[in-house]
């Protein structure tokens, strides 16, 4: 049977291998807008792994369209940067295309040397605190121009096609929303008048090229912007577009400022390629589906059903270059998947950072080769089956070390499965099933429901010993610590223990706030039974929302600082905090519990103002879990001190931190034996 992924498609005149699209990512990598050694090693590591083509970038048409971490594409000086970039990707098997973009109302005045940021008219934006200044007719025809100019430098660098995005809230699609269009002129009003703009521009870009000059337009099939764009008026775009100069579209999906969440975990695998098929149904171009298609065989599907002729898998491919190559040679089950954590992708953007990933340390840094061989062998002891410990096992052994792997409990993963628990994480334990997988496929030695200690360590004679023994819940010093009804937070995720109706969380951290979202959904409609019920129009969308949202518990959250969620990344942190007032758990801040009862909590509520004095707050509750983080681990390292062995303390066994910063510290400390 074909491959639907491996057959060949074609996009104008040009042929493209499989059906894999690597789409456009801002990777914080450029300088003063200059491809940079990084940017070449990032996408050479990605055609190495075989997708059907790579679009870079976006890249900017002008000075006010990006800012200095974005590719240049709007001065000649830029073309020969293109070119090693093209080159780069082509002669190590990929097709490449260059996004080019006009950030619009999305651009930040700090950018910009203090310029003001432009936009079809002054509407601010919420994302930058910003107003825009609104173009004039001459400079939107500027604008149209310098669209056509950087597609031609992008044609003559080399690459083998240019796509523009006219979506995400960007320049064009603030043309096409009538949210941020408040034009009376021949560019606002209807959509007639808002497309022109955009459809100028693919003219525009035409004729700069050429006809056999693929142009592809990565467009929103939906921009979940009340009182934006209707998907109708999308797909009638989209028609126009097709009916035009463009040959393919790529379908996005939400502005920067839409409150539907949109790249994270719990957004299932490939939710939004119903947008695509009906983009696909009304054009006779290629149609490209994207956003949480991390598998091959999710890929599959959306393309043997129908939704689209090509899948876009961006941040599959920041995790696992090899994805394609692995997909085509069945080792799909070697596959390191994309979590959607949204940690080192899009967090590391706010903090003006490039582009990491948490479940690939390589990511960002490709000029690094884990595979370079040490200088001798060594006998490696990893102490612990957590993220770090395998992480670090694996580097070490693809080094060239004997490694063995010892677990004190019955399974690998640590941590990674309390992550898993709350709704809409379990792409945690993928991660943790993926680490395993290829721990097995390189059949390094694994034990497991073992507790290390010295006479192990003397029996086995490592020369290197890591100590990844993880961490321990932090038991705040409270009255009542010790009732019956006093739960710990990770008991609680891992079903180990069973809580009441009416539940205070003590600590509002990552952890606080996962357990109030696990304990939230108890109670509520099972996905299927919501469709049954919906399909059989038992109940009204109304009714069906309450009982999707309303569960059977009364929770109430209390953490000591002045705001929840301080240790979430800003990509997923919104939407957590959003499903937390969704599913009516109550959160206090600035709240120090003072007492546990038997039959509830004492806190003090400090006061927001000086003038007010403490109030004593007490809540009757059945059950009372504590989330009040954790600590270090280590029981071992005292004796391997004195054993004098050569040892590293890595993970949570050596500063409690992050998923992210036990991965990347696993990774360091296999690579530094």
């Amino acid at each position: 049977m074909t491959d639907p992924l491996f057959t060949p498609i074609s996009i104008n005149t040009l042929e493209i291998e499989n059906r894999i699209y690597l789409p456009a990512m801002h990777l914080g990598m450029a300088r003063e807008f200059e491809v940079t050694d990084q940017i070449v090693n990032f996408y050479a590591q990605r055609a190495k792994g075989g997708p059907g083509m790579i679009c870079v970038g976006y890249a900017t048409i002008d000075e006010l369209s990006g800012n200095t971490q974005n590719i240049g594409a709007h001065d000649d000086r830029f073309i020969a940067g293109l070119t090693r970039l093209a080159s780069a990707i082509k002669e190590n098997g990929s097709l490449a295309a260059v996004q080019i973009n006009h950030s619009g109302r999305y651009n930040f005045s700090f950018f910009l040397d203090g310029k003001q940021p432009v936009a079809p008219s002054a509407v601010a934006s919420r994302m930058t605190k910003e107003t825009p200044r609104a173009l004039t007719i001459d400079e939107i025809k500027e604008t149209v121009n310098s669209f056509a100019a950087a597609a031609a430098r992008v044609q003559k660098a080399g690459f083998d096609a240019v796509e523009v995005l006219s979506g995400t809230g960007y320049l064009i699609s603030e043309f096409l929303s009538p949210l941020t269009n408040q034009r009376t002129d021949e560019y606002g009003g209807s959509l007639e008048n808002r497309m022109r703009f955009g459809l100028e521009i693919m003219a525009a870009i035409r004729e700069a090229v050429g006809k056999d000059y693929p142009l592809i337009v990565r467009m929103n099939g939906n921009d979940f912007m009340p009182g934006g764009n209707t998907r109708g008026e999308l797909i009638e775009y989209a028609g126009a577009l097709a009916r035009g100069e463009v040959d393919a579209l790529c379908i996005n999906v939400g502005w920067h400022e839409a409150r539907v969440p949109q790249i994270v975990a719990q957004v299932p695998r490939g939710a939004f390629a119903y947008l695509a098929r009906a983009i696909k149904e009304v054009v006779d171009v290629p149609v490209i589906a994207s956003h949480r298609i991390n598998d091959p065989q999710t890929a599959r599907e959306v393309i043997s059903e129908g939704y689209c002729d090509m899948v876009a898998m961006g941040r599959s491919l920041i995790a696992d270059p090899m994805l394609p190559q692995k997909a085509r040679q069945g080792k799909e089950n070697q596959i390191l998947h994309c979590i959607a954590c949204a940690q080192g992708c899009f967090d590391n953007l706010f903090k003006l950072k490039h582009v990491e990933c948490l479940c690939n340390p390589l990511a960002g840094y490709e000029q690094e080769d884990e595979k370079t061989c040490a200088p001798s062998v060594k006998k490696v002891l990893v102490v612990g089956g957590g993220p770090a410990g395998m992480t670090a096992a694996l580097t070490a052994f693809r080094r060239g070390h004997s490694v063995t792997l010892y677990e004190s409990t019955s399974r690998l993963g640590g941590q990674l499965h309390l992550a898993a628990a709350p709704p809409g994480r379990a792409e945690f334990a993928q991660f943790a099933r993926d680490l395993e997988n290829q721990i097995t496929a390189l059949k390094i030695p694994v034990v497991l429901s073992t507790a290390v200690d010295k006479a192990l360590i003397e029996a086995m004679n490592p020369d290197v010993v890591l100590l990844a023994t993880g961490a321990k819940p932090l038991l705040p010093p409270i009255p009542g610590l010790d009732l019956p009804h006093v739960l710990d937070a990770w008991d609680v995720l891992e079903n180990k223990a069973a809580t009441g109706q009416r539940v205070a969380i003590i600590g509002g951290g990552a952890v606080g706030v996962e357990t109030g979202l696990f304990l939230a959904e108890k109670g509520t409609l099972s996905a299927d039974a919501l469709k049954f019920l919906f399909v059989n129009k038992a109940e009204t969308p109304e009714t069906l929302f309450e009982m999707a949202t309303k569960g059977s518990k009364k929770i109430i959250l209390i953490e000591m600082m002045d705001r929840i969620g301080k240790d979430i990344g800003k990509s997923t942190k919104w939407g957590m905090m959003q499903d937390l007032g969704r599913f009516g758990v109550e959160t206090i801040t600035s709240g120090r519990v003072t007492k546990i009862t038997e039959t509830g909590i004492e806190f003090v509520e400090t006061p927001d103002s000086e003038n007010t004095d403490e109030a004593t707050r007490q809540v009757e509750v059945d059950t009372v879990v504590v989330a009040a983080g954790s600590k270090s681990h280590n029981p071992l390292e005292e004796i391997v001190k004195k054993m004098g062995v050569a040892f590293q303390v890595i993970g949570d066994a050596s500063q409690v931190a992050t998923a992210f910063d036990a991965v990347h510290g696993g990774y360091k400390a296999g690579k530094e034996i």
